[in-house]
């Protein structure tokens, strides 16, 4: 073989290459989809979204159901509005629960969603309206702290 095939084999190897690493590092990261589901988006507020990320699941019962698909701020609630993109194939009920859990103690936040029981079913583009916010770490430390500090008052006196 002469030089200028093997250097159109080698291009082409390497550009094959590259395309697997794409490929691979877009799955890896969530940043894309590459399968043709349909979704439906529906809407929850929360007084406090922590760490919440755009691309992050929605769980319900352990289960991906969908994808946070943004996260805007209400000026008229002063609340976190987020819009999750939900599989079709996943019917839920309109008074469905929308909790923002972590997965281990310090591990990536995601909305859990908990079925409810109305005959009803949640319309596409519809609203979560019970919610719970996140739990911030911070918080329960300082929380802990200060009522450590208020007892160790109480024991002086």
């Amino acid at each position: 073989m002469n030089r200028s095939t093997i250097d159109l084999w080698v291009g082409i190897f390497v550009v094959a290459g590259i395309a697997a690493l794409l490929f691979l590092a877009l799955k890896a990261g969530n940043l894309a989809t590459f399968s043709n589901s349909k979704s439906y988006h529906v809407q929850a507020k929360f007084a406090n979204i922590g760490g919440l990320k755009v691309r992050a699941p929605v769980k319900s019962a352990g289960v991906v159901v969908g994808r946070i698909a943004g996260i805007e701020f209400d000026n008229q609630s002063y609340e976190a509005q987020v819009s999750m993109t939900i599989d079709e194939k996943y019917k839920f009920p309109r008074d469905t629960t929308a909790k923002i859990l972590t997965s281990g103690i310090l591990g990536e936040q995601y909305v859990g969603l908990e079925a409810g029981g109305d005959e009803k079913m949640l319309e596409p583009g519809g609203t979560l309206r019970l919610t719970q916010s996140a739990v911030v770490l911070e918080n329960l430390i300082s929380q802990f702290l200060f009522n450590k500090a208020a007892e160790g008052k109480d024991e002086k006196k």
